[in-house]
C-alpha cells in the first residue's frame, strides 16, 4: 500500500470518528496530532491532515454534490464509511490538482471494497464518475 493510501485510509479514520462521536474532524484531527508519543502511537501522516483540512474547509460544497448525485439516498441513510469515501475522493477530484480523477476514484473504490458492503463500490463509482465528469462546470 502507497504513502498516500496510508493517509487516505487514516483521513478516513478521522473523518469516519467524527461522524460517529458527533464532534468537529478538526478537533480530533488535533488530538492525534497531540498524541504522537508513546508505544501505541500512530503518528498522522501529512497527506492525511491535508485531506480533513480540505474535507472540512469544503464540506458544504462536497455534502451537496453527494446529496445531488447520489440518486434516492439521502445523505443521513448513506453508511458512514461510504459518506467519508464519497467526501474524500470528492475533494481530491474538485482541489487536488496534482492527484488524477482516475487515481481518486480508483482509490475511494478501493476503500469501499475493503470497508464497506459489497454494493458500495459500484454506488461510489457512479456518484464520484458523474462529479469528476461535471468538474469543469461546477462553480467552485
Amino acid at each position: 500500500m502507497s504513502a498516500r493510501s496510508k493517509a487516505r485510509k487514516q483521513a478516513l479514520d478521522i473523518l469516519f470518528e467524527s461522524d460517529i462521536r458527533s464532534h468537529p474532524p478538526l478537533e480530533i484531527l488535533e488530538a492525534r496530532l497531540q498524541d504522537q508519543t508513546g508505544p501505541e502511537a500512530r503518528p498522522v501522516r501529512e497527506y492525511a491532515s491535508l485531506l480533513v483540512h480540505g474535507v472540512t474547509d469544503h464540506r458544504r460544497k462536497i455534502d451537496e454534490l453527494i446529496s445531488t448525485y447520489a440518486q434516492g439516498w439521502d445523505m443521513d441513510r448513506l453508511p458512514t464509511v461510504d459518506r467519508n469515501i464519497l467526501r474524500l475522493a470528492i475533494f481530491e477530484i474538485l482541489w487536488s490538482e496534482e492527484i488524477p480523477d482516475p487515481v481518486a476514484i480508483d482509490e475511494a473504490l478501493n476503500m469501499a471494497k475493503l470497508l464497506s458492503t459489497d454494493e458500495s463500490a459500484g454506488y461510489i463509482h457512479g456518484v464520484l464518475g458523474r462529479v469528476s465528469s461535471i468538474k469543469a462546470d461546477l462553480a467552485l
